[in-house]
């Protein structure tokens, strides 16, 4: 990361902001009036500042908690996602991120309390639900990857176990676990781990762990008694990906206790059209951008066919491990888009 931190005015003196900024005594701490003079400025190239991003820190002041498309199923009832930061410390080569924000800094808002206020108020709204409304963090970041610095995690598990109608889901890369280890595993949190065949990890996954040690960290806290959700998401279609992601399947339920296991989610490679466009124009010469895509509707996404082989191949795979009730499968046709 960069040696300049940039803070907004009003969230300088935020408790949050004083802790952060305690661990980058080093770095240059430039305060600015609104994060979108850095975050959302002109003329800026998110393939040359990825190699060096500055950390922001901001207040959100908008709306915190966000609707699913309504197709996006875990086995909860009503879906919601909420995002403390945008960016992301890895650099997957499919996340829409880098067609989505001008800017490869990671921008953090602080004021937590505001989120879990929103989440309790959007919680309240389903009290008498029959199943937990969901809440999914890690759509415009990964929820752990930056646990040592943000300690997310640590305040979202507590403010949760305050709602008891309501699941937290962290989806992640990462394998900063370690404070999830050092305390008790809470019911109404998941840990989903995006999983791809390790030829696709090394090729396109650049920065992250690799599979084996996603693996061993999942393992380790389902061992503790953490619940635990695996996502194939987006499966990647290549040359041998029935052998490579039998094996994935394959070495994920000899890892883990499969009957333990929350939810299975597949998904394909799709984005709108409009960040593809981005996306292709950073890395023109990537093979994932050239091989067996078009544009249906608003979205980029594998030819039909294509998306059904491979999303049916992989479904089939982890039907032999798991209860296929807990195998939800995304309609290639949403306006949904890939984690990153």
């Amino acid at each position: 990361m960069g040696n300049i931190v940039y803070v907004e005015r009003e969230a300088l003196e935020h408790p949050r902001t004083q802790s952060i900024l305690a661990r980058y005594k080093h770095s240059h701490v430039q305060v600015v009036e609104r994060y979108g003079e850095i975050f959302n400025g002109h003329n800026q190239n998110f393939r040359v500042q990825k190699q060096n991003p500055a950390l922001v820190l901001a207040l959100k002041r908008n709306k915190f908690v966000h609707s699913t498309p309504p197709q996006y199923e875990t086995g909860g009832g009503e879906h919601y996602y909420f995002s403390h930061m945008l960016n992301c410390l890895y650099d997957c080569r499919y996340c829409f991120l880098q067609g989505m924000f001008k800017s490869a800094h990671y921008l953090l808002f602080v004021n937590y309390e505001e989120f879990v206020a929103e989440i309790q108020r959007t919680a309240e709204q389903h009290a008498h639900n029959n199943k937990p409304t969901w809440f999914f963090s890690g759509y415009d970041c990964d929820s752990l990857a930056f646990e040592p610095i943000t300690k997310f995690a640590d305040f979202f598990i507590d403010a949760f176990s305050h709602i008891p109608n309501a699941v937290l889901e962290l989806r992640t890369k990462s394998t900063q676990i370690r404070p999830l280890l050092k305390r008790s595993a809470t019911n109404n949190v998941v840990v989903a781990a995006s999983l791809s065949p390790e030829s696709v990890a090394e090729a396109l996954e650049h920065g992250a762990p690799s599979l084996a040690k996603r693996l061993q960290a999942l393992a380790s806290l389902q061992q503790h008694g953490w619940r635990i959700g695996i996502r194939f998401d987006p499966i990647i279609w290549h040359k041998n990906y029935q052998a490579h992601y039998q094996e994935l399947v394959e070495q994920v339920f000899s890892s883990l206790d499969g009957e333990l296991i929350d939810s299975v989610t597949l998904g394909g490679f799709r984005v709108p059209k409009d960040f593809f466009k981005t996306m292709y124009g950073l890395y023109p010469d990537e093979t994932l951008f050239n091989i067996g895509l078009e544009q249906r509707d608003a979205m980029v996404t594998y030819r039909s066919e294509v998306q059904t082989q491979t999303l049916g191949f992989v479904q089939d795979c982890c039907a032999q491990y798991i209860d296929a009730k807990k195998i939800y499968s995304y309609d290639s046709n949403s306006q949904e888009v890939v984690d990153g």
